[in-house]
């Protein structure tokens, strides 16, 4: 078994933010590996207008999740989901989906369609850039919080400008139709909050509530370990 991590918007270096997951797994002898997302610009082309958008991200998930026939779960984060759920569809390797305050959007549905209307009070949107991002200021209030001082010191490095079209884009495929799936809802999450992670959370096959922020793979990654675990078995 092995487990491929789909990290979540406006971020880069995503095995940076899993780096707390990889080495627990691999006391218990499962492999990781972590997709990289084009429209957060780790292709080498900038995220903006013009630049790479879902699609992108769809075909490179997609790429790591062909690149083995070994059973996979793929664990995804946030925004991660929305890519997961189009690019996992069909790939028999596929076993479980693990969705951490994240989506499980329909076909024809778009990031844009979840939770409240109009942008977050913590992200700085540039429409001559095509891109958005988070504001630096508020990332350990909103999303960090319960996070140790390391990881509030370094997150900041990985942030990225991301492709606003990502947003509006919408899937062409729902795997969680077919793989089953569990949701992780992170009770103390000031990114999304725990009532939309619920009403997210309807659609999944298998829903875990624990008190955690936004990144329990940072901040509570032996319970993310073993709840991976536990979907394998």
């Amino acid at each position: 078994m092995r487990v491929v991590f789909v990290h979540g918007a406006c971020v880069r270096d995503g095995s940076w933010w899993w780096h707390r997951m990889a080495p627990l797994l691999q006391e218990k002898g499962v492999g990781s590996v972590t997709a990289t997302l084009p429209s957060c610009g780790e292709a080498g082309v900038p995220g903006g207008t013009g630049g790479p958008g879902l699609t992108e991200d769809v075909a490179a998930v997609r790429t790591v999740l062909q690149d083995s026939d070994e059973p996979t779960i793929v664990v995804t984060h946030s925004y991660g989901g929305i890519v997961t759920a189009e690019a996992a569809a069909g790939v028999p390797s596929v076993q479980h989906l693990l969705l951490i305050s994240s989506y499980l959007p329909e076909v024809g549905q778009s990031l844009s369609e979840f939770g409240a209307p109009g942008p977050a009070p913590f992200l700085d949107i540039d429409p001559d850039a095509g891109t958005f991002g988070v504001r630096p200021e508020l990332l350990v209030d909103t999303f960090l919080q319960d996070c140790d001082a390391e990881v509030r010191e370094q997150a900041a490095a990985h942030l990225a400008r991301q492709s606003v079209q990502v947003t509006g884009q919408r899937v062409s495929a729902a795997a969680w139709h077919d793989v089953p799936s569990t949701y992780l809802v992170c009770a103390d999450d000031r990114g999304t909050p725990a009532r939309l992670q619920r009403e997210y959370a309807r659609r999944a096959g298998r829903v875990v509530e624990i008190d955690a922020g936004h990144h329990p793979f940072l901040s509570r990654p032996e319970v993310v370990r073993d709840l991976i675990l536990e979907s394998a078995a």
